[in-house]
This record gives structure tokens, C-alpha cells and sequence, in this order.
């Protein structure tokens, strides 16, 4: 044994034995479910940028453009989301044989089974575009495209389940749903009391080995019109019948609705919003085996099933539909505040409302940018465990704050419900978002950081994995070659990150021109999250994971870089242009000073309190991490004030809207205001109202009536939906009119 490995790297060894995390077998399923993308660059302290700009820019192809421009359009132009949520609580029928005939629900699935095959980015495009006409149509073709049974037959699925199966959902044959969520369970799935006993019973008149499942599911999406439910359970074996094994652990298996015990079709209103969504019941309810998706072989490995399946909801759906939210967020907020004035001035001029215009502006550019960024990683090939639970967290996150931006700005027009306001239903959908694959307090305390600290970091994994090593000599032996590269990675990085707080020197590729300082910045902060988060496992070993509030700081730290890389790659996908750099420097300020908050307050509430006068001289947390100046402000707030290329890049992709509906009407009356702006102008100059510009000359009659027109557009934008008793009657049929009512009406 070498004198390194005896007298230093022993006692170490010993210790470290004692405070590293070991791995449950759960937490070992999870970390092992999915694969590390350039989270990775960013956690090592010294990212490899042409990584990151060697990626192929995600593009959808012909199929796929046409699918987007007909099917899509086609199937908005047949849901009315006013109608849907208060008067029919459902699709049409034929807007549900539409999504049939067209094969909606077999976007993932590959031609060869009967789907259409697409590309992840494709995927997303088709719910951005869907969304921002309607949540609840959205929804629908969102579910049976990300967690549920074809996600995981898919990968996981027997060659005979693959050809039953999948041609059926392909085709709306069989309309699947997922039922994870127990009643006494909720984001702790592992704590679900859903049970499946090995016995035998009748299948097809003969008695097979097969499964009794009992089981009580709630919020599952798309239960109450389900024909095949997939179900997670845990699994036992009390008679031995597969093996010693008694509790064989979480199962995932295929389970059709007409079978006798089974209860679905009664249902919950989300936030009040008319997707299929209610509980499930089973009792005593028999299939065979076969029915396990991936066969038996795969009873008890239901929790990796899910942690990889995870990654389609997490990654493709809900920043799908949280991009459509942003970009609708910008685009009526921008519109709106061009066309409403106030104190004579357009709104969009107040320094007050431009704050948020442009928080609103950068969100929808940031999540953006990580959508295209995280569907061109899965494109590639890989299941994105970290990456897609950040997206999950931030995008939710930043749609809240959009959504509630743009509220803000608009007042009370945004206030009163009715079919001419156009941001009513997604305000009230923001908690579904909040909630649904994962909450967001639970993504962003246990997994983003918890997660990504394993799998991300350059050496933990492998030294935890050497400590849990049975054979002692192989174990001290692999845990001394990587605690030692460790050692040597963290002098190095410690040493960068000194050097880039002090100087800002940080690394940036030779040809990244006018984000050279970003890029730099942005290798900056990578070196100094990484090094907080070695003296966070060297100060808490183990604890770190009952430190929540210091894993959630460390994963937005993480996170926050994943999303001003994503920016990054936006910009250059795009083709650099100029007049977008206001959002990159925007969205970038942004995260650098959410990343040395974070940091900061990561430091201060290290329990060694050894630890904040270590690295505070060295890391600088709070230097130069204000936040984006109020020039850069004012200019994002003006991309989306006035028209042009950049507001149209930031906005594209929603379904047009009909002319006199809320949004038809906004859009209808910015371009006009737009067009009448010289006219406007050459009044505003001579002090003149219309009136008095006509009499004086100054305007013509043709220009006077322009502004008149202008001026009635406006008008029907701001006004308001408004009822008398009998239209409420129709909204709210439990509402019967009373006596008193009738009075104070007449």
C-alpha cells in the first residue's frame, strides 16, 4: 500500500464512510434513470462552451411544419375555450374525432407502429401552438403524448405489448391515462398505498398467474374517458408464487377500464378548467401478468420506469405550455400597453409598467430558449433526469410571474372574466402547472440540486460509489484514485474561481463576439457554484439532503446558468441578431444576480461558520449581481411596445385569433394605432385633439376619420364582458334569479 494511500488517504476514507450519502435502492433507481447533458459543463466549474454551440438548432421538418400549420390550426379553429369551461365541459365530438383521424395522439409513437412519429421539438411545437388557443385542447393531446402508457411501452414495453398496444393508441382506438397519485400519497410516490398481490385467477375462461389490484387514484388526467390505465403499485407476493421475494416493490402495468372493479368517469374541475381530469378506483380488479409493462421480468422496477418516463412531461409538456403562456403574456401585455393610455400617454412610456413589460419580455425569451435547447438534447438521444426537472420548476415558475405581470399591467381589464379576456383561463390554470409532474417545492428542494449533485458532479458519483464497494481493498483503491482527481479538480477550480471574481477574466469562446461578456460572466459563476457546492458535501456530507433550503439555493444557482447558457444558444441559433441582444443581456443580468443572491445566502447558512470567511473573499457572491440596469429594461419593454422582427420572433407560434374575439380585437387595434402613429404624432406636437387638428387643417378628413376609426378600436378592446340575469342564468345554471335579485336588477 503507497504511503499516499496509508497515512492520507485512509483516514479519509474512514471518515468519509462515515458523512457521504449512501444510496437507497430508490435513490440509486433514480440517479440511474436518466443521462447528464451540459448541467455536467456547468457543475465541473469550467464549461466546454463548444459543447454547447456545436448542439444542431432544433427544426421541425416538412411533415411536421405542414402537421403545425394544418392539423393544428384546423383542430383550434374547432375549440372554443369560453364555451368548453362554462358551458359544454368538454370537446366536441368531433373536435374529439378530429384528434383521432389525424393521429394526435400517436405523436410519439414511431411510423412503423402506426403514430406519427416526431421529433421531440416537433412534439412541443404542436402543444406551444395548441395552448395558446386552449389549455383544456392542449391537455388532452398532451397526456397520452408524454407520462402514460405509450412513454413507457415504448421503452420499456414487451415486443407483443408494442404490437397490440401502440397501433391502438395511435389511432384514439384506446384513449390511455396514468394513475400515479394516491389518495394518501402525493409528491412522496413511493408512500403510495395502491397494492397488487401475485395470485391466480380467470383470464380468457382459463386460470392464469396474474395480479388482484385494489387501488384509489386522484387528479389522474384524462381518467373519466380512459380505455387503458396505466397504473403504479406496489406489488407483493405473499405465497411466493414468483419467487422468495415477498415486497417486490413499485409495478407498472396496463390495466383495461371495462374490466369488472373498475371505477373511473367521475371528475375533478381543475382551477376550473374543463380537461378530463378525476379519480380512479379499483377493487379487487384480476390481469395476468403479461399485462406488467415490460413483462414480468420488470415487476418492482416501476420507480426507474417512472423517473425515465418522468423526463417527457418534465422536459417537452408543461415548458411547452409555458412558453405558449409567456409569449401570450408578452404579446397582448406589449399590444396593450401601445393602444391604452393613461394621463394622455401610452401606459407601455411609464417607467412603472416597463419594469414589468420587460420581466415579462425575458421570461418568454429565457423559457424559450430552454425549451429548444432541452428538446434538442432529447432529440439527441438523451433522458434528461436534472434538465428536465429544472425546466419543469423554472418554466412553471417564470409562467406564474408572466402571467401575473401582465395582469398587473393590464388591470382591471384582465379582472372580469368573460370571453374578451384573453388572460383569464391561463391565470387560472397557473396552479396545475405549479403542481402537476412533480410540485414545484418538491422539484426544487429534493431534485434539481439533490439529483444533480450525484450525477452532475465530476467525482461524487464515483466516489459514493467506490465507499458502497463490499470488497475493501477494491473499495479504498477506486476511492483513492477519485478522491485525489477530486482533490486536484477543486484546488483547480477554487483557484479559477478566484481569478475570474476578481478580474472577471472568465472563459468565453474566441468568436462569441458582442455575449463575449456573458459567456465570460457566466464561466464565472460556474466556477464559484462549483466550488460552494464542494464545501457544502465537505461540511455536511449526508446532512446536505436534509438541508433543504440549501439544496433548493444550490439547484437555482444550477439552474439559472443551464437557463443564460440556453439564451446563449438562442441567440446564435437565430442568427445573432442585434436588436435581440437587449433580452439576452436582460435575461442574463437576471440570472447572474438570482445565482450570487443565491450563492450569498447559500454561504451565510453554511452551519461552519468557517466556511463564509473561506470563500467570501474569494467567490465575491454579491459583486456585480445588481440585476439588469433600467436602460436595458426600457429597451426589452420597447421590443415589445412598437412592431418589428424582434417582437414577432418573440411571439410567433399562436393560433390566429378570430376578429372580434378578445385577442382579435387587441391585435386588430394595435395595427391600427401602428399605422396612425404619424398622424398621432403630427397632433401630439401641435397640441391638438382631433377636433380642433381637423378645423386647423392639420388634419384631413380621411385622416380625421382614421383616427376615429383608431379610437373606436380601442374602445372595444377596453371594454369589458358584462351579464344580465338570464345571460348569468346560461353561464351559471345553478344560479336561479331570486326575488331580490330580480328587484335590484329591474
Amino acid at each position: 500500500m503507497s504511503f499516499r494511500k496509508k497515512y492520507l488517504t485512509r483516514p479519509i476514507y474512514n471518515w468519509a464512510k462515515g458523512v457521504l450519502p449512501s444510496l437507497s435502492e430508490t435513490e440509486a433507481e433514480a440517479v440511474n434513470s436518466g443521462d447528464v447533458h451540459f448541467e455536467a459543463e456547468l457543475f465541473s466549474g469550467k464549461p466546454d462552451w463548444s459543447m454547447l454551440r456545436n448542439m444542431k438548432a432544433p427544426t421541425l421538418t416538412e411533415e411536421e411544419r405542414a402537421f403545425v400549420d394544418g392539423p393544428c390550426r384546423a383542430f383550434c379553429d374547432m375549440v372554443d375555450p369560453w364555451e368548453i369551461d362554462h358551458h359544454t365541459a368538454d370537446l366536441s365530438p368531433e373536435a374529439w374525432d378530429f384528434l383521432r383521424r389525424e393521429g394526435f395522439f400517436g405523436m410519439i409513437i414511431p411510423k412503423e407502429h402506426g403514430g406519427l412519429g416526431f421529433s421531440a421539438y416537433a412534439h412541443s411545437e404542436v402543444v406551444r401552438y395548441i395552448a395558446s388557443h386552449s389549455l383544456v385542447a392542449a391537455v388532452t393531446v398532451m397526456v397520452p403524448n408524454s407520462l402514460g402508457p405509450g412513454e413507457l411501452i415504448l421503452q420499456f414495453g414487451t415486443d407483443d405489448q408494442k404490437k397490440h398496444w401502440l397501433p391502438r393508441l395511435a389511432k384514439g382506438q384506446e384513449l390511455p391515462a396514468f394513475g400515479l397519485t394516491s389518495e394518501d400519497a402525493g409528491s412522496d410516490a413511493s408512500a403510495m398505498t395502491d397494492d397488487g398481490v401475485i395470485c391466480k385467477g380467470r383470464w380468457n375462461g382459463e386460470e392464469v398467474l396474474g395480479i388482484r389490484l385494489n387501488w384509489a387514484k386522484r387528479y389522474i388526467t384524462l381518467a373519466p374517458v380512459c380505455t387503458v390505465l396505466g397504473l403504479a403499485f406496489k406489488l407483493r407476493d405473499p405465497d411466493g408464487l414468483l419467487g422468495e421475494t415477498e415486497d417486490i416493490g413499485i409495478t407498472c402495468a396496463l390495466v383495461p377500464t371495462d374490466l369488472p372493479g373498475v371505477e373511473t368517469g367521475r371528475r375533478h374541475l381543475p382551477s376550473g378548467t374543463m380537461f378530463m381530469n378525476g379519480p380512479t378506483t379499483g377493487k379487487d380488479v384480476f390481469i395476468p401478468l403479461d399485462h406488467i409493462i415490460g413483462g414480468p421480468d420488470y415487476a418492482g422496477r416501476g420507480w426507474m420506469m417512472l423517473m425515465s418516463a418522468l423526463s417527457a412531461g418534465r422536459g417537452i409538456s408543461l415548458p411547452s405550455l409555458s412558453a405558449a403562456a409567456t409569449a401570450l403574456a408578452a404579446h397582448t401585455t406589449g399590444a396593450y400597453a401601445r393602444i391604452r393610455k393613461q394621463f394622455n400617454l401610452p401606459i407601455g412610456l411609464f417607467g412603472g409598467v416597463q419594469e414589468p413589460m420587460a420581466r415579462i419580455a425575458s421570461n418568454a425569451y429565457a423559457i424559450d430558449a430552454g425549451r429548444r435547447l432541452t428538446t434538442a438534447a432529447l432529440d439527441d438521444g438523451y433522458k434528461l433526469a436534472v434538465i428536465s426537472a429544472i425546466m419543469k420548476y423554472h418554466a412553471t415558475d417564470r409562467m406564474r410571474d408572466a402571467i401575473n405581470d401582465a395582469m398587473d399591467v393590464h388591470s382591471g381589464k384582465a379582472v372580469i372574466d368573460g370571453p374578451l379576456n384573453y388572460l383569464q383561463p391561463t391565470y387560472r390554470t397557473i396552479p396545475i402547472g405549479i403542481t402537476v409532474e412533480g410540485a414545484n417545492i418538491v422539484t426544487r428542494n429534493l431534485i434539481i440540486f439533490g439529483q444533480g449533485a450525484i450525477r452532475a458532479h465530476p467525482h461524487l458519483l464515483d466516489e459514493m460509489q467506490a465507499l458502497q464497494e463490499p470488497d475493501e481493498k477494491k473499495s479504498l483503491d477506486a476511492f483513492d484514485k477519485h478522491f485525489w482527481a477530486h482533490v486536484n479538480h477543486a484546488v483547480r477550480t477554487v483557484l479559477r474561481a478566484g481569478w475570474a471574481a476578481w478580474t472577471g477574466l472568465g472563459d468565453a469562446p474566441p468568436d462569441a463576439g458582442k455575449v463575449a461578456p456573458v459567456y465570460r460572466r457566466l464561466s464565472r459563476w460556474s466556477a464559484a457554484f462549483a466550488v460552494t457546492a464542494d464545501m457544502a458535501f465537505l461540511t455536511l456530507g449526508g446532512a446536505l439532503k436534509r438541508k433543504e433550503m440549501i439544496s433548493a439555493r444550490l439547484g437555482d444557482a444550477l439552474s439559472e446558468m443551464y437557463l443564460i447558457a440556453a439564451v446563449l444558444k438562442r441567440w446564435e441559433d437565430e442568427g445573432r441578431h442585434e436588436e435581440d441582444l437587449p433580452l439576452v443581456h436582460h435575461a442574463a443580468e437576471t440570472g447572474f444576480a438570482r445565482i450570487g443572491k443565491a450563492l450569498d445566502e447559500t454561504i451565510a447558512n453554511m452551519p461552519a461558520r468557517w466556511v463564509g470567511w473561506l470563500l467570501r473573499p474569494i467567490l465575491r457572491p454579491g459583486a456585480y449581481a445588481r440585476g439588469p440596469s433600467d436602460k436595458v429594461s426600457e429597451a426589452v419593454a420597447m421590443l415589445i411596445y412598437e412592431p418589428g422582427a424582434a417582437r414577432s420572433r418573440l411571439v410567433q407560434g399562436y393560433h390566429p385569433p378570430a376578429p372580434d374575439s378578445g385577442l382579435g380585437r387587441l391585435d386588430g387595434a394595435f395595427r391600427l394605432v401602428i399605422s396612425a402613429e404619424p398622424i398621432a404624432k403630427r397632433l401630439r406636437d401641435a397640441g391638438k385633439t382631433p377636433t380642433e387638428g381637423r378645423e386647423a387643417g392639420i388634419l384631413s378628413d380621411a385622416e380625421y376619420a382614421q383616427l376615429q376609426e383608431v379610437e373606436a378600436a380601442i374602445q372595444r378592446v377596453v371594454t369589458v364582458d358584462d351579464y344580465s340575469p338570464e345571460e348569468l342564468e346560461q353561464v351559471f345554471p345553478a344560479m336561479r334569479r331570486t326575488g331580490t335579485w330580480t328587484e335590484a336588477a329591474e
